[in-house]
C-alpha cells in the first residue's frame, strides 16, 4: 500500500487525469466499482440529462427530497470554486480528507497503462462514497452525452431528460437527432422516461426508444401540466394539483425545470416515497444552486449566470431584461474555446450596452480577442480586459449606480467571478482545476 495522500496530491492526482480528455465508455468507470465490490448496485438513484437545465432540476429535486426528510446525495460538474462541490449529501460537500482517502484507494486500483479519465475516476469517487454513507437517494447529473457517460452504470428509479439543443458536438454530434440518440441512451428498461422536451422530431425518437425498451415516456406540457401567473407556478400533475408556488430560483425558465422536478416526484410517489405538498413547496423556495442567474450584490447589481452554449444564453438574454430594472447593462464575458463562441455572443450581444471580453485562467478558455472579434457584426462598444479580475474591476468602475454587471459565458467564468467577488465566503482550492 502506497503512504495516502494529502489533499492537495489528490488533487494534483486527479487533475492530472485531464491530460487523457475526454473518452466515451462504461468500462473503466465499472471496473473501478468493481474493485470496491460494486457499491453502487442496489442503491436508489435519479439519473439526470439533457442539454440545459440539469442542474436545475436537480438541486430542486434535492432541496424537495431533503425537506420530506429523505437522507440525499448529489452529484453534479463542473465545480464552480472547490472541488468537493461535486459530491453532497444533504448540502454536505464531502469533506477534503475523505477526497484524499477515497483518491488514495482508488489510485490502487488503477492500471497506470490504461488510466482511467478525470470524470470516470470523480463519478467512481461518488458512487463509493454515497454507498458508504448510506444515502437514501442520490441524484446523478450527466457529465455529457448520456450513452457512454460514465454515471449510465447505474440502473435508477427514474430517468431525466430535460431538453435536447446543440451542445458538444464535437463529441456527440452535428444534428441534433445525433445528440438525442446519444441522451437517449440512458433509458433503460423498464425504468420510466421524463422529458421536458418540445420538439416534436425528438420527441417521436423518444417515444420509439422507450416503446422498444417497454418503459413509460411521461412529457412535461402533456401528462404533466403546468403554468404560472403572478401568483405563482401551478402544477397540474397525474395527481396532484399544486396552486401559487414560489421559486427560490430566477428566471422564467426555471418555471419548466420545477415541472419536471415535480414530474420526478409524483413518480417516486408510486415507488413508495413519501413526500408531501408542504415538501414540494418549502423545497421550490429554497434550492442551492449558485451562479444561475444569481444575484450577487445590489449595489452594485451583480448578476451571475454559467449558461454556456447558445441555447441556454438565448433564455438568459430573454429573462435578464424580465427580472431586472436597469439603465444600462455591462457585460463581462468568458467563453470556452471549444464552445459555440459566435452563436454565444449573438446570443448576448444585442442586450448589452458595453462589453467587457475576458477569460478565467483555464487552459480552455477562448482568448479574448477572439470573443471581441466574433462580437463584432454587433457595433457594440467595448473592450478587453485580459484577466477576469481585471475585467470586473474595469465593469465597476464604470457601472453607475442604476447600471447592472452580467458576468456569464461559462461556469469556470462564474466560479472565478465568485472567488474575485467575495474570496472569503468562496475561497477555492489552491489548484483549481
Amino acid at each position: 500500500m502506497k503512504k495516502s495522500l494529502s489533499y492537495k496530491e489528490a488533487l494534483e492526482y486527479l487533475y492530472g487525469l485531464q491530460k487523457y480528455g475526454i473518452k466515451f465508455g462504461l468500462s473503466k468507470t465499472s471496473n473501478l466499482l468493481k474493485g470496491f465490490g460494486n457499491p453502487h448496485r442496489g442503491q436508489r438513484y435519479i439519473h439526470i440529462a439533457g442539454t440545459n437545465g440539469k442542474g436545475s432540476v436537480a438541486a430542486m429535486l434535492e432541496s424537495i427530497l431533503m425537506e420530506s426528510g429523505l437522507k440525499v446525495a448529489l452529484y453534479s460538474s463542473p465545480h464552480l470554486v472547490r472541488f468537493t462541490e461535486r459530491f453532497r449529501i444533504n448540502r454536505v460537500e464531502i469533506s477534503p480528507d475523505e477526497v484524499a482517502d477515497l483518491t488514495t484507494a482508488l489510485r490502487e486500483k488503477i492500471d497506470p497503462a490504461h488510466p482511467p479519465t478525470f470524470f470516470e475516476v470523480t463519478t467512481a469517487m461518488a458512487l463509493i462514497h454515497f454507498a458508504r454513507k448510506g444515502c437514501d437517494l442520490a441524484i446523478m447529473e450527466v457529465g455529457m452525452g448520456g450513452r457512454l457517460d460514465a454515471t449510465n452504470v447505474i440502473r435508477p428509479l427514474v430517468s431525466v431528460i430535460t431538453n435536447i439543443s446543440l451542445d458538444h458536438q464535437f463529441y456527440l454530434g452535428r444534428r441534433i437527432m445525433d445528440i438525442a440518440g446519444e441522451k437517449a441512451g440512458i433509458i433503460k428498461r423498464g425504468v420510466d422516461l421524463v422529458t421536458a422536451e418540445r420538439q416534436p422530431s425528438v420527441l417521436r425518437f423518444f417515444q420509439s426508444v422507450c416503446d422498444e425498451k417497454k418503459t413509460r415516456l411521461w412529457r412535461v406540457g402533456r401528462d404533466m401540466k403546468y403554468r404560472t401567473n403572478g401568483a405563482g407556478l401551478h402544477y397540474l400533475g397525474v395527481k396532484r394539483n399544486l396552486k401559487g408556488m414560489e421559486l427560490g430560483m430566477k428566471g422564467r425558465f426555471q418555471h419548466r425545470n420545477a415541472a419536471t422536478a415535480l414530474a420526478v416526484v409524483e413518480l417516486l410517489d408510486r415507488k413508495g416515497f413519501s413526500i408531501s405538498s408542504e415538501d414540494i413547496t418549502g423545497g421550490l423556495k429554497h434550492p442551492y444552486w449558485p451562479g444561475r442567474l444569481q444575484v450577487f450584490s445590489e449595489r452594485p447589481l451583480i448578476v451571475l449566470d454559467g449558461g454556456h452554449n447558445p441555447g441556454a444564453v438565448r433564455v438568459l438574454a430573454a429573462d435578464v431584461p424580465r427580472e431586472f430594472r436597469y439603465r444600462r447593462l455591462i457585460i463581462v464575458l468568458g467563453i470556452m474555446k471549444d464552445k459555440d463562441i459566435g452563436g454565444i455572443v449573438r446570443a448576448v450581444g444585442p442586450i448589452a450596452d458595453y462589453l467587457i471580453y475576458s477569460r478565467p485562467d483555464y487552459y480552455r478558455a477562448a482568448a479574448p480577442e477572439e470573443i471581441r472579434e466574433a462580437a463584432r457584426s454587433l457595433g457594440k462598444r467595448g473592450e478587453i480586459a485580459h484577466t477576469l479580475k481585471a475585467a470586473i474591476a474595469r465593469a465597476k468602475e464604470i457601472a453607475g449606480l442604476k447600471d447592472m454587471i452580467l458576468i456569464c459565458g461559462s461556469l469556470f467564468t462564474v466560479g472565478e467571478a465568485m472567488t474575485c467577488l467575495d474570496p472569503e465566503r468562496y475561497g477555492s482550492d489552491e489548484l483549481r482545476w
